[in-house]
């Protein structure tokens, strides 16, 4: 998979992307990760990249061309068949993000990631790209950096070959639509908590049992909405 991000500020990805699973499936060739500065297509000799709404208001909107034109020039250079690339907006507008959107997304080629800043993109970018939108929660933040980040890791951890055992994300929370069930490791007692018996028993049948019937527990708890859902 290809993964480019467009940002007005490509620094902040540079740590990101040298830790952890993004850094590994970079090393092993399993993903193309980039982030790439907006003002670079920009026209203007102070690189513009917003102007002042029209109809008036506060704050600043992002410009369409620079947009469009980062967005077309990667997906040329790309190679890859329009067919196999979607193109996020992250936007507070947009719908939520969930674990099934990025399973759809996972099966794409090569994904764009824009970021959103000021109070908004221009609305006509969305059209002219045929862009989705994504938003990472009903809040808003300073910019689509950080939901970008999110949707990175999120996607690349489900490519095949990203993680050490593969099995880890077919259990991940939300995977099926329930919590991931309750997780404990050694001491087997500390401070008179102790760990559930029967996953000292070694029983995996009765272990598989138990993980099932805690997860649907917790979720009815404190997620009940994923199980009328489903």
């Amino acid at each position: 998979m290809r993964i480019d991000i467009v940002t007005i500020f490509p620094e902040m990805f540079r740590d990101v992307f040298e830790f952890g699973i993004l850094s590994r499936a970079r090393d092993r060739g399993i993903v193309d990760l980039s982030a790439h500065d907006l003002r670079k297509w920009t026209t203007d000799r102070h690189r513009t990249t917003d102007d002042s709404p029209y109809g008036g208001g506060p704050g600043m909107v992002m410009k369409i061309e620079p947009l469009v034109a980062a967005v077309e020039e990667l997906a040329a250079k790309s190679g890859i068949d329009s067919s196999k690339r979607r193109i996020i907006l992250l936007s507070p507008r947009g719908e939520p993000l969930s674990q099934p959107k990025i399973r759809l997304l996972s099966a794409a080629e090569h994904v764009v990631l824009v970021s959103g800043r000021y109070e908004g993109v221009d609305e006509r970018f969305v059209v002219a790209t045929g862009a989705e939108e994504i938003s990472i929660g009903d809040y808003v933040l300073s910019g689509g950096e950080i939901p970008a980040m999110v949707v990175a890791d999120a996607l690349v951890r489900l490519l095949p070959g990203a993680l050490a055992d593969p099995a880890s994300a077919q259990h991940d929370s939300f995977s099926d639509s329930v919590l991931d069930h309750p997780h404990y490791t050694r001491p087997a007692l500390f401070r008179g908590l102790r760990v559930p018996e029967v996953l000292l028993s070694g029983d995996h049948a009765a272990v598989d049992v138990w993980r099932e019937q805690r997860a649907l527990e917790d979720t009815r708890a404190r997620r009940p909405e994923l199980l009328q859902s489903s």
